[in-house]
This record gives structure tokens, sequence and C-alpha cells, in this order.
């Protein structure tokens, strides 16, 4: 697989619609050409100390950011200058690690907004792993990342791990 875009979301509380930080690499031709990294302000607006200890972000980091639609359609703007029809066709699909999760917080980010979903293609690493590189300690992005080449220095920020991810799936997709 050649033409992807690695996404990952963080999220404020366990509420799968507050997603406060979202990073995706854009890979064309194997190549990593682009990405794109924004805070969210997070729906519902509240952080819970599990997932603040996990992303090490809090409400004041948020409070002043755009909402989801704003920073999806910029997103999307960025998808757009290397794949014009992504979303029309689905040729090119997202790929994450624990790609349910991610899937999960973009389906309730739409529902929130009550914006229209479409038919996202999502493919994921963490059971591709399971797969491809049997035997491994465990298959966190971290371990995965490292199997594969490449050092993952600031998991839970989600252009890193968006990028750690990308480079998983060159891999092994």
């Amino acid at each position: 697989m050649k033409d992807f875009v690695a996404i990952d979301f963080e999220t404020a509380n366990f509420e799968q619609s507050s997603i406060c930080s979202m990073g995706i690499v854009i890979v064309k031709d194997g190549e990593l050409v682009d990405n794109f990294y924004s805070l969210v302000r997070p729906i519902p607006n509240y952080y819970n100390e599990t997932c603040s200890s996990v992303n090490g972000m809090c409400y004041d980091d948020t409070c002043a950011e755009r909402e989801f639609p704003e920073v999806w359609a910029e997103a999307q703007r960025k998808i757009h200058e290397y794949f014009p029809s992504y979303i029309e066709d689905g040729e090119v699909p997202f790929v994450a690690h624990n790609a349910g999760f991610d899937r999960s917080c973009l389906s309730a980010a739409y529902a929130t907004f009550d914006l229209s979903y479409p038919c996202f293609h999502f493919m994921d690493t963490c059971s591709t792993a399971r797969r491809a590189l049997p035997g491994l300690r465990d298959y966190q992005l971290q371990t995965v990342s490292a199997a594969c080449g490449y050092d993952l220095e600031n998991h839970h920020h989600a252009l890193a791990d968006a990028e750690a991810c990308a480079w998983i799936a060159r891999e092994i997709l």
C-alpha cells in the first residue's frame, strides 16, 4: 500500500466525541509527504484525570481552540491537496493503530455536530502487526513502531503517533 492517511486522535475524557487533538500524516507513493496537527476544543469540554495522565493535556490547553468541524475542514483540505477524491470514492484509506478507537472518535464527532458521516475506510496497524510480526512482547504503538525501525519519542502526541503509524503501515501493509 503506497497511498494512505495515517490518523490519530487524543481525547479529553471517555466520551469518544471529546477529541482534544488530532494528527494526520499523508503518505503518497510510499513517502511521508505532509502532515497536519491541531489542538481541538473537546465536546464535552472537560478532562478526566486518566486521559490527562495519558496525553498530558488539560482544559487550559484547549479551552480557546477551534471545535472539531473547523479543524476537520482544514485537515480535509490538506488531504484533498494530495487525494482530491478520497472521500467520494474511498480510494485512500485512513490508517490507525487500534483503528476502532479512531474510527469511533471520528464517527462520534460527526454525530455530535450533526454532520453526515461518509463511509471512511480504515485499516488497523495493530491487528495487522499481530499477524505480520508474531512474537512481539505486546502490540502497543511504541513496541510495534520500534520493531519497524521507528523510534517513537513523544507517544500520545497525536502527530507523533500518526507518524509512527505511517512508518508501521509502510512496513507491514
